[in-house]
């Protein structure tokens, strides 16, 4: 199997809904996403897919929906008071965690076809959670 791996750096804030502990509270985070693309052959160029189409793809994404905002759960009674303050937003079905953020970037890459085996999102230099086919 051969693998390629993008790396994206974004910063975003977000707060957890029924957490006890500073996450409550809303902050931010310098996100890493790395997203790994997989595939048993390769193209005619020799690659499993070229970096700068991944690129194009996710990061533009990232940059234009994710990077700079607020990530909220639908839920959270900021998303009314962020919306109404014309402040920017990303709304979540779930709580923002690391762990959702890595399936929303999962998702929105598998919808645009890429062959994505797993997305980490890097919320610290220390502590990452993942995404992807088991």
């Amino acid at each position: 199997m051969y693998k390629v791996t993008k790396e994206i750096l974004f910063c975003y804030g977000h707060r957890l809904l029924n957490y006890d502990g500073k996450c409550q509270h809303p902050h931010g985070h310098n996100g890493k996403c790395e997203i790994e693309l997989s595939s048993s052959s390769l193209d005619k160029r020799g690659m499993v897919f070229d970096f700068e189409d991944i690129k194009k793809t996710v990061q533009s994404w990232i940059d234009i929906e994710l990077d700079h905002k607020m990530l909220l759960c639908r839920e959270d009674p900021l998303v009314d008071v962020f919306k109404k303050l014309n402040e920017p937003v990303f709304v979540m079905d779930g709580n923002p965690t690391a762990e959702n953020i890595a399936k929303a970037i999962y998702d929105y890459s598998v919808s645009k076809k890429l062959p994505v085996s797993s997305v980490r999102l890097w919320e610290t230099p220390h502590s990452f959670a993942a995404y992807g086919k088991p």
